[in-house]
């Protein structure tokens, strides 16, 4: 297969100045010599997906692919966090919260021809409900277990209860999905990748292909496109995954229900490192990647390519594990911590124009932000005294960080770790680093709390602020290792608060306290970059990084 190779950007700019624009080779174009839709676009990725089935992912690459083939019930207006309908044209709750009614879009089929009804998606809410084994390990089901709970039968005293009660299907065009409780997760929560809603007979073809293993040893189920097996609804349907390669080959699906793609294939080919990135846009070997290092951004302008910056809409943070280390149970040692990180340095070297340094563990953009946190400035003699004073002036600790990906809150890891490292050892503290790779060893590791501190972040699903909050400070969890009942009742309080003004004072409420509290450091907040060729029209960017890749075309 030929790819569509954009020309440099002051060859570009000469062609355009005489009227003609090149984007391809003469037979890769229409046949009315218009050019356009019959090209392949070719996205550079920062990693491999982790499975083509988002039921079992929590990370962005692999969203970012299943997002084009895979629809969900609701969705967010382009380039902004408000909610509109996907799947379901409309939806309706009762008064309590707890039974959530979606009117599905008539019309609309299966990539295997199957149509959509409200059958189809109970059964697809179903099978996560009744996920056993393997698949209740939280490497698999995350985010259904932040969302709904836990299984129709739990198998370990450590998985949270279920608040899915059940689906039903009262005609074709509707489906009723019922909670036990309400929750701050609710509706947003049916915006998530994770839920996706794929064909009846793909549900069937991934049963006899399952995941297995346990810990570091889960093995994905490998789904063969080939023979079609993961059908999904959207723009794109998924044709190929060469493993070897590492490109994902989608083709515009025909019977789509909305706006037809404006391209004929889309490539997603994995390029691990963050300068051959850049290098392959502008060789003409990619025609757009994510992340741009934030000093590539005003060299890749001046070559004249597009880099749209996306509103802020993220968090980076130190997380620290109490378990892991019994010093860091005491408040006066995480206080030491937070003195020691100089944060806006970080902001100032490693973040792009637009980075803040974070106050809290939600971003200044989301509602329930609080102007009165407690907040820990930068000073290493006070971080020496609190280690002192809390007869731990000998302090020792194992930092975890990622290698082999960039993340949206955190585009250069290794840089951010070596700058946190040198400020907590100017503070007198040993650092072991701990590097690991993204995925599994790292979110595994991070989440069953192997970790004394470690870098991670949250880039928002939703606009509520629970999104964040929640996801981190519900409930007991391995990665944070503490037990704060009056945290976990405030955050209990507001899940369930159903007037949004009171729910937005009570996250104020839990910020404040948070920071008191002090689990971990809260960072930055960055605005990442994209970037993409001159002959492209790219889609909407989105704070959410929810890119729908059927608006591209080439000009």
């Amino acid at each position: 297969m030929r790819i569509a190779r954009p020309r440099a950007a002051r060859m570009f700019a000469a062609v355009l100045t005489i009227g003609l624009i090149v984007t391809g080779c003469a037979s890769e174009r229409d046949d009315d010599g218009s050019g356009g839709d019959s090209e392949t676009f070719v996205f550079g990725a920062a990693g491999d997906p982790a499975s083509l089935d988002p039921g079992l992912a929590s990370d962005g690459e692999t969203f970012r692919v299943t997002r084009q083939a895979f629809e969900t019930l609701l969705d967010h207006e382009p380039g902004g966090t408000e909610l509109v309908g996907g799947l379901a044209e409309t939806w309706e709750s009762n008064p309590e919260g707890t039974e959530w009614t979606f009117h599905l879009r008539d019309g609309v089929t299966f990539h295997d021809g199957e149509a959509l009804t409200g059958e189809a998606v109970c059964a697809n809410f179903d099978r996560w409900y009744h996920w056993s084994g393997t698949y209740q390990n939280t490497t698999l089901s995350y985010y259904w277990q932040s969302v709904f709970g836990g299984f129709a039968e739990n198998e370990s005293e450590e998985t949270p209860d279920p608040n899915y009660v059940g689906c039903e299907a009262p005609d074709d065009l509707t489906a009723v999905i019922s909670v036990a409780e309400p929750s701050a997760n609710y509706p947003g929560g049916f915006s998530l990748q994770s839920f996706a809603i794929h064909s009846p007979k793909s549900l069937e073809a991934y049963a006899t292909d399952e995941a297995a293993g346990e810990g570091e040893n889960i093995t994905f189920p490998d789904y063969s496109q080939e023979a079609g097996t993961a059908a999904g609804t959207g723009p794109f349907e998924i044709t190929d995954w060469n493993k070897g390669n590492g490109e994902i080959t989608l083709t515009r699906f025909d019977d789509y229900w909305g706006e037809p793609a404006g391209v004929e294939e889309l490539v997603f080919r994995t390029i691990p490192e963050e300068d051959a990135r850049r290098q392959a846009l502008q060789a003409g070997d990619i025609h757009g990647y994510d992340l741009v290092a934030p000093a590539d951004v005003a060299t890749l302008e001046e070559e004249g390519f597009q880099v749209p910056t996306r509103d802020v809409f993220n968090l980076l943070y130190l997380g620290i594990t109490q378990e892991s280390n019994e010093a860091l149970g005491e408040l006066e040692v995480r206080q030491a911590l937070a003195h020691a990180i100089d944060r806006e340095n970080i902001v100032n070297t490693q973040l792009p124009e637009g980075g803040v340094v974070a106050t809290q563990f939600v971003p200044h953009t989301v509602d329930g932000f609080s102007d009165n946190v407690t907040t820990y400035a930068h000073d290493t003699e006070r971080a020496r005294d609190l280690l002192a004073a809390a007869g731990h002036d000998d302090l020792a600790l194992d930092f975890c960080y990622p290698t082999e990906v960039t993340r949206p809150y955190m585009p250069a890891p290794a840089d951010i770790y070596e700058l946190l490292r040198s400020d907590l050892e100017d503070a007198g503290v040993t650092v072991t680093p701990v590097p690991l790779k993204w995925n599994p060893d790292y979110t595994e590791t991070t989440r069953d709390g192997g970790c004394d501190i470690y870098l991670l972040g949250w880039t928002g699903d939703f606009n509520d602020a629970y999104n964040f909050l929640g996801t981190w400070f519900a409930d007991y969890s391995k990665e944070w290792g503490f037990e704060n009942q009056e945290l976990f009742d405030l955050m209990a309080e507001a899940a369930t608060e159903p007037d949004p003004e009171t729910r937005v004072g009570l996250y104020e409420e839990i910020n404040e306290y948070v920071m008191d509290y002090l689990p971990g450091v809260p960072i930055s907040s960055s605005p990442p970059s994209i970037a993409f060729s001159p002959d492209v029209n790219p889609p909407t960017v989105s704070p959410l990084t929810q890119e729908n890749f059927a608006e591209v075309s080439f000009r």
